[in-house]
């Protein structure tokens, strides 16, 4: 049995798309939940459901960190919010393996770092987003999306490798092709740090390291595995993600432009479908932090139900196959051992 805390109350539309996500993962007889947030809310959107109550616990929390409080602030003064809650729940109770929030990643990361840790010998943890490509089957992680602004060479080498862990484990796939974001494919392209980067990467045994890559190749399905630093990963991501909702949204004004577009939509309206429904973020989960000494797992604020659910089930995939511990053995640490950022 895994037990998941989730920050019930973080995100757009909590604390109901918590719940709902929340009973659709318990319907994984290997997960335990507990609920952090204002019992007074949660508990009347579970009265009249089904579900297994030993495996699910409320924990009540009358705070809520917004995304508009200073993260490290809110983390030290808003000690009764869902997230802090969360958070010391997942480092006290040694039954808990896990955090799920779909709240402000500010504060997500900063009550990482604050209240959980880091494994010793991981220079900084990294977000690791996944994402579709335009090939069936495959998909795409970006490490780091947006923990760490600024980088340093070795730092986006221990995100190659645990990136790279972090595919194979979690989503079976063998042997990922990793690539540095540059802007240019060559091997001298870049500054200082990005080349220092290539050249350790090169040189990386435990990664199959296949040279740059630019933005535009990040959904071609000849990338499992995009390292860079932080900055550019979220301008990576987000512009990635505005493109493809933009591009639906003119796809769509221009079938319904006239007639003959109309009759032509109607025609391919389940293909449409299709690729809306694979390009959904929701049914990909949230951005795993690598590096932690607990799985954290960060979903996107807007996200639904199902979303919440993928979340969950991303991190039971992390802790049922070890993660953690692979990503310390192969780093040469121990993972019960934690070290505190500055």
């Amino acid at each position: 049995m895994i037990k998941i805390v989730l920050d019930a109350m973080g995100g757009d539309n909590s604390p109901a798309v918590n719940v709902e996500g929340a009973l659709l993962a318990l319907r994984n007889k290997d997960i335990e939940l507990a609920l952090v947030g204002d019992a007074e809310q949660i508990n009347p959107l579970l009265q009249g459901k089904r579900y297994d109550e030993s495996r699910l616990t409320v924990v009540d929390a009358k705070e809520v960190i917004s995304c508009e409080d200073k993260p490290t602030e809110a983390i030290r003064t808003k000690r009764d919010s869902s997230l802090v809650r969360a958070l010391d729940l997942v480092r006290t109770d040694s039954d808990a393996k896990a955090l799920v929030s779909i709240g402000s990643t500010g504060a997500v990361l900063a009550g990482t770092y604050m209240r959980i840790g880091r494994l010793k010998g991981v220079k900084r943890p990294a977000l690791c987003p996944i994402l579709p490509t335009v090939v069936d089957g495959r998909i795409t992680a970006i490490c780091d999306a947006g923990a760490n602004t600024d980088c340093k060479a070795d730092w986006l080498q221990q995100f190659a490798v645990m990136g790279s862990l972090y595919l194979n484990k979690a989503f079976g796939v063998d042997n990922p092709r990793v690539a540095l974001l540059n802007n240019g494919t060559e091997q001298e392209k870049g500054d200082q740090m990005h080349q220092e980067a290539y050249q350790l990467l090169q040189n990386t045994p435990q990664i199959n390291f296949v040279g740059n890559m630019e933005a535009r190749d990040l959904l071609s399905g000849n990338i499992d595995l995009v390292v860079c630093d932080g900055f550019s990963g979220n301008v990576l991501l987000k512009s990635t993600e505005g493109a493809c909702i933009e591009l639906m949204r003119m796809l769509k004004r221009s079938l319904k432009s006239g007639f003959v577009s109309k009759i032509g939509a109607l025609l391919v309206k389940k293909k449409l479908y299709a690729v809306k429904d694979r390009m959904d973020y929701n049914k990909y989960g949230g951005a795993v932090l690598l590096g932690a000494t607990k799985t954290v797992v960060k979903g996107h604020g807007s996200s639904n139900g199902e979303a919440v659910f993928h979340c969950i089930e991303q991190a039971y995939r992390m802790e049922s196959s070890h993660l953690r511990e692979e990503i310390a053995a192969r780093l040469d640490v121990e993972p019960t051992q934690t070290q505190q950022d500055d």
